[in-house]
């Protein structure tokens, strides 16, 4: 199997990217993939995975594709899109490596290069992982049905939802099925997708602002206690109040909103939750907009972990007439095809910022202490500078 589409990733990838080249051009990092669920990949899979990623260096930007970047996403530079254009996967940037059933896999480069892999690496896994074992998903029309009845629920609770699910999606070909089932019978309640070239192909909205590693970069070029603030002001800095999502819990949220004064809060069109009490954190939210004299119905709230329907039923009616709200949903849409969904990640492990004479071990702290990622001295002097 391969890719098809260089936009076949998640949007947020490009916009950091865009930032990257404009602020962090020497800046390297290295990402590991990280087996969560503890699953056995069968003898041989590192070689296809090796196959799939060296034909990714194959794919380019498009004239199609340009044009559909510069006229949905003016505050892309046209600088970037020429760059985007010449930009190739270099393969040789992945190290892969099995022993007996568990599967290893690295990337190691400059930053704006290496940004894009995580993405494809991880919809690469499972779909690889799928064929290899033989599973066999549930037909096209069952897809289209569960996903149309999925739809319909949540047009019945007057919101709004995206798809998020390419990164541990079952297939390309089924993420295809669902965006095109959502866009077909989601009208008013299906507002986009974060993957860019299904969004494209069904003429819907990219969505998405930035990931995890924007902020955890920063901690090892500036240190904990500024990553956030200097995170929000570089990416104010480069999109001047487009693309205000932003994402709060890096080093937990109770650190970020420290550092969300007036001036963030009032310029950002609101928040992601990731990880940890959505209730909790829609009322933290809403306490803090209070406090800067921010009316939080002008403000926004995406919530997108592990949602499914009750999640979102919940959420909706606790937040409903406090807040605004949207849900981006993942695997639920994704990869709900009668098997068991991969829980895999991929994540930055070591960043090297301009002229750093050495690596630097970057974590995520995040809202639920199971999901704490990286080294662990790191963590604890993190957690030790945060006061913790």
């Amino acid at each position: 199997m391969k890719l098809n589409s260089i936009l076949d990733n998640d949007f947020y990838k490009f916009t950091m990217q865009h930032c990257v080249i404009k602020l962090f051009p020497k800046a390297r990092a290295r990402y590991k993939f990280i087996n969560r669920g503890k699953h056995s990949f069968p003898p041989g899979f590192d070689k296809l995975l090796r196959q799939a990623i060296d034909d990714m260096q194959y794919l380019q930007l498009s004239q199609e594709e340009k044009e559909f970047l510069a006229v949905t996403c003016p505050y892309l530079d046209p600088t970037y899109l020429d760059f985007l254009q010449g930009y190739r996967y270099n393969p040789a940037e992945i190290h892969i490596a099995q022993q007996g059933d568990q599967l290893e896999v690295h990337a190691d480069g400059y930053w704006y290069r290496t940004i894009l892999w995580e993405v494809p690496l991880m919809s690469l896994i499972c779909e690889l992982y799928y064929e290899a074992t033989g599973q066999q998903r549930v037909p096209d029309e069952e897809v289209i049905a569960i996903t149309r009845t999925k739809i319909e629920r949540y047009k019945d609770l007057n919101i709004t939802i995206a798809d998020f699910g390419t990164r541990r999606r079952h297939s390309l070909a089924v993420q295809k099925l669902v965006v095109q089932t959502l866009r077909q019978y989601g009208e008013n309640t299906f507002i986009g997708t974060s993957n860019v070239h299904l969004a494209m192909r069904n003429g819907v909205k990219p969505v998405g602002t930035h990931a995890h590693e924007w902020f955890m970069f920063h901690a090892a070029k500036y240190g904990f206690k500024m990553a956030n603030m200097l995170g929000l002001e570089h990416w104010v800095q480069v999109y001047r109040g487009d693309l205000g999502i932003a994402l709060s819990d890096t080093y937990t949220t109770p650190v970020f909103f420290e550092q969300f004064d007036k001036k963030f809060a009032k310029l950002f069109d609101g928040v992601r939750h990731d990880s940890g009490d959505p209730l909790a954190f829609a009322d933290d939210t809403i306490r803090h907009y209070q406090e800067k004299g921010i009316n939080p119905l002008s403000k926004t709230i995406i919530f997108s972990d592990g949602l499914d329907y009750q999640k979102v039923a919940t959420i909706a009616a606790h937040c409903r007439g406090k807040i605004g709200m949207s849900f981006g949903i993942g695997t639920n849409f994704t990869n709900d095809v009668g098997l068991t969904p991969l829980n895999i990640v991929v994540k930055m492990y070591e960043a090297r910022p301009e002229d750093a004479p050495r690596w630097t071990p970057v974590v995520k702290l995040s809202d639920e202490k199971g999901k704490y990622t990286g080294d662990e001295h790191m963590i604890t002097l993190a957690k030790e500078m945060l006061e913790l």
